[in-house]
């Protein structure tokens, strides 16, 4: 009985099995149906996102095309064109934002894989139109004639109406730019991270500008006698024999301002105001040390120091001092500024002299005139008279605003003009620009000054053609990183055959030498580590300056010489992989190269 027990029990086993199987089956199909729908939902919607990734993209594609078109139409006074570009634009930038802001690609976006990089191509489309629809319309409408001057005069009225607006556009760019600036470039797909690193150069290029014309508005009706007259010293940098600015302080202006309307009301040369037993004013022992008392003895040497403020107080002071009064402020450009104003203003005669034209105003001013004139004194009246004769063209000539904006953007973005005023209010926001001259006493990018001033009393800088090189370098143990500068400088000044004004004091020895005193400027919280000249090291000089360690060398570069000199500089802790260079102005643009690096730790 035992044995069949045994054998009901084994009988009945199996069929419970087959129970628990026909009712696992269902629920394995369930399991199974449920996961297969789910799978394929996943994958309609990774192809429906990558569909709508791809419809965005082209969207933004085209709204780069636009963009530029409406730029030049923009840039071309086509109002009309650009209004119809703008619509076509924002039709393209609200399309891409539409595209990636549902909620299918918010979801996708919080998942861990590809989340990342759809958040950010949301966030480009996002800042994309904002400016489509905010900053860019007020752009098309605004007249930048109200900037300019017409028959002598700024419409001050009409400036401070445009104020708001020209505010208004400046604050969406920056805006935007931030926002853009804090999306993440590192572990994306595609050229996703490429895009947006191209949209922040872009932005950094717009917010400067518009930033600029922001200030330029708010300053300009002050600036030019709306509160009462001004006064300004506006000085002509010789570029022919180099200083830090440019080049020393030649010719000068006297302007006057009342009400917008802009006079010359007298003109002289540095010459006239010799020099000085002591400097004018008190130079710190850091200006010593770096420079002597020349600063503040010769009005030449004010600009031995790269900062702008310091050469334009002192030349100042040096001006009333010698009978000239006290003025509000001091404005300097030089030759090639000149050359980039005459593109939109055309040629310009000047009284006993060839008339000047933008492709022979540098040659005629920092050449021609050595050979033609042989007396000082005639070649400081040639420039006052050249300088004269472009500015009354500027105020009295119907010239195209547009290009004369792209002129003095040029020349503002070169460190071509430079503007000091001595209230402290104005100043506070020049400071902030290109236009002050200042290099930054706080940094997020690693700002490396590169500075030269004539060593032998020459007017050879006109010969010198200069390229620069800077790359950063890796992070070190000490959070610290080394960046690699080279400077190649060339002479292209003839062996014989120059007068006597160019040749000057010859203190090279060879009177066809250029002899160059070189400051470079580590970025703040930096130093120099070492030079090597043509490959041999190098010993160096220096001081402080700022806050900034500052290596100082002599370089003499014979006619059709060229010289390499490489200098090591370390950046502060934490620096970051950025950086830029600050160059001494000269006859012709330097060509310049910045490899940047990573941020540490990526």
């Amino acid at each position: 009985m035992q044995s069949k027990a045994v054998v009901a029990v084994g009988q009945l086993l199996p069929s419970r099995r087959n129970r628990r199987r026909r009712r696992t089956r269902p629920y394995l199909r369930r399991i199974l149906l449920t996961t297969l729908v789910i799978g394929c939902l996943a994958a309609s919607a990774v192809g429906w996102v990558g569909l709508r990734g791809w419809q965005a993209r082209e969207n933004l594609e085209n709204a780069a095309s636009l963009a530029r078109e409406l730029s030049r139409q923009v840039l071309a006074g086509q109002t009309v064109q650009a209004r119809r570009t703008l619509a076509a634009l924002q039709q393209q930038t609200a399309a891409a934002r539409s595209r990636t802001g549902d909620i299918g690609w918010r979801a996708a976006a919080n998942t861990p894989y590809g989340g990342r990089t759809l958040t950010a191509v949301h966030g480009l489309a996002e800042g994309i139109d904002d400016l489509a629809r905010r900053a860019f319309p007020p752009l098309v409408e605004l007249d930048p004639e109200v900037l300019l001057p017409r028959r002598g005069r700024i419409d001050l009225a009409a400036l401070r109406q445009v104020l708001p607006t020209i505010g208004q556009v400046d604050t969406v760019v920056r805006e935007v730019r931030d926002r853009i600036a804090d999306l993440p470039t590192d572990g994306l797909s595609g050229s996703v991270g490429d895009a947006i690193r191209e949209t922040r150069t872009e932005l950094d290029r717009l917010a400067r500008a518009t930033t600029a014309v922001r200030r330029a508005g708010t300053l300009l009706p002050a600036l030019l006698g709306g509160n009462g007259p001004r006064t300004y010293l506006v000085v002509f940098q010789n570029l022919a024999e180099p200083r830090s600015t440019g080049g020393i302080f030649g010719a000068y202006a006297v302007i006057r301002a009342a009400g917008g309307e802009v006079k010359i009301v007298k003109q002289g040369a540095s010459s006239g105001l010799h020099s000085f037993a002591q400097p004018v004013l008190p130079l710190n022992p850091q200006q010593k040390a770096l420079y002597t008392n020349l600063l503040g003895i010769y009005p030449a040497d004010v600009n031995l120091t790269p900062h702008f403020p310091t050469a334009a107080t002192l030349y100042r002071e040096m001006f009333r001092r010698r009978g000239g009064g006290t003025v509000d402020g001091v404005l300097a450009t030089d030759p090639v500024a000149l050359s980039y104003l005459l593109r939109a203003i055309g040629p310009v005669p000047v009284p006993g002299h060839p008339t000047l034209t933008a492709a022979t105003a540098v040659r005629s001013l920092l050449s021609d005139a050595y050979h033609r004139l042989d007396q000082p004194a005639e070649q400081d009246a040639y420039y006052a008279a050249a300088a004269k004769a472009v500015f009354n063209a500027l105020l009295t000539r119907p010239v195209d605003p547009r290009a004369v904006a792209q002129a003095l953007s040029t020349a503002v973005s070169e460190r071509r003009i430079l503007l000091w005023s001595a209230r402290p209010e104005e100043q506070k926001e020049i400071v902030a620009s290109r236009l002050a001259g200042v290099l930054p006493e706080q940094e997020t990018v690693n700002n490396v000054g590169v500075f030269l001033n004539d060593g032998g009393g020459a007017k050879l800088g006109y010969y010198l053609r200069n390229s620069a090189q800077l790359t950063v370098g890796d992070c070190r143990p000490d959070g610290r990183r080394e960046l690699h500068l080279r400077l190649t400088l060339r002479s292209t000044a003839p062996a014989t055959g120059l007068s006597s004004s160019v040749r000057g004091l010859a203190l090279a020895g060879d009177p066809y030498t250029t002899r160059l005193v070189i400051y470079v400027f580590s970025p703040v919280r930096g130093s120099p580590l070492g030079a090597r000249l043509d490959g041999e090291p190098e010993p160096l000089g220096g001081g402080t300056e700022r806050g900034r360690r500052v290596a100082a060398l002599g370089v003499d570069i014979g006619p059709g010489q060229t010289r390499v000199l490489e200098v090591s500089l370390l950046t502060r802790t934490n620096a970051s992989g950025a950086a830029e260079l600050w160059l001494t102005p000269g006859t012709t643009p330097w060509t310049t190269q910045i490899n940047p690096a990573p941020a540490c730790g990526q």
